[in-house]
């Protein structure tokens, strides 16, 4: 069941990074900036924000009034974009033994992996940062 899905504290930065990033996305962040609000270490984040730039979901910005800023619409990124930029392809093997499928006819768990992994792809593929954004109340803790 550890590999319906996989989140290190890398895609957990990015992921709320860029949620952080869509509540207004006219405007950019410090790299500075959005780590202390997750309380992350800045050059962790940094990290993190290398990779969605050179993937094409950040745009970075040089200079005094420099930082990262959505390099696309909040509603053309979805999670699943941003996860398998951080942890490669979301693979949902529906077997505790990483098979495609049980290899006996009666699984002990029955349909329970094959559900639950398809949920979290179908979860990750459909919601985008907008949707997370505009459910978020984090908006008005910026205000």
């Amino acid at each position: 069941m550890a590999d319906i899905i996989k989140i290190s504290d890398a895609t957990a930065l990015a992921l709320h990074s860029m949620v952080h990033l869509a509540i207004d996305p006219e405007q950019q962040s410090t790299t500075a900036e959005i780590a202390e609000v997750f309380e992350a270490s800045k050059h962790h984040l940094a990290k993190v924000h290398q990779r969605l730039t050179k993937s094409g979901l950040l745009r970075s910005f040089r200079g005094p009034s420099g930082g990262v800023g959505l390099a696309k619409k909040p509603t053309e990124i979805t999670l699943l974009d941003i996860y398998e930029v951080m942890e490669g392809a979301m693979i949902c093997k529906p077997c505790l033994f990483g098979r495609d499928a049980c290899p006996r006819e009666d699984c002990v768990l029955g349909s329970l992996l094959p559900g639950l992994a398809r949920q979290v792809r179908d979860y990750f593929e459909q919601t985008t940062l907008a949707q997370l954004a505009e459910e978020s109340n984090w908006g008005a803790k910026l205000k």
